[in-house]
């Protein structure tokens, strides 16, 4: 009797070869540099709305402050947190639990009687990406201006 002896195609090690390998990392590599770019020109965009929002709400703020003291907007921010005593002699809750920032983590700036406009409502702004305050100037975001 007659013995065989083959190597099977079951027997032989598969796997992927260097210039495959090479190709696909290629591909990967283009098609990051062409998404990456639009991501972080997103992310400035949505830093910047939520700034606005921000500004937004503590506007709102102050107009609840305004409300309850006759139409005067506050001078000084710390009033929103410690509105003092209403008519009654009794302390007043406060507006806010605390003051809201911007989407850099840094405080909104805050100025009453407002300066910036001729509107009659109080100035907010905030120092913006660069974080430095520039009076509501330069890359600041602001509530008086689009």
């Amino acid at each position: 009797m007659k013995r065989y002896t083959s190597i099977t195609r079951s027997n032989r090690r598969h796997g992927f070869t260097l210039t495959e390998v090479l190709l696909v990392l290629a591909i990967l590599g283009v098609i990051a540099a062409m998404v990456i770019p639009n991501l972080i020109g997103q992310q400035k965009v949505a830093l910047v709305r939520q700034t606005k929002v921000n500004i937004s709400g503590f506007e709102q703020i102050a107009k609840q402050y305004a409300v309850a003291h006759d139409g005067d907007f506050p001078t000084d921010v710390n009033q929103m947190l410690n509105p003092g005593q209403g008519a009654d002699g009794k302390p007043m809750a406060a507006f806010a639990e605390k003051l809201p920032k911007d989407a850099w983590n840094q405080p909104l700036n805050y100025q009453y009687p407002n300066s910036k406009s001729n509107v009659d409502k109080p100035a907010i702004w905030s120092s913006g990406p660069n974080k430095q305050n520039e009076d509501g100037g330069g890359d600041d975001i602001n509530n008086w201006s689009e």
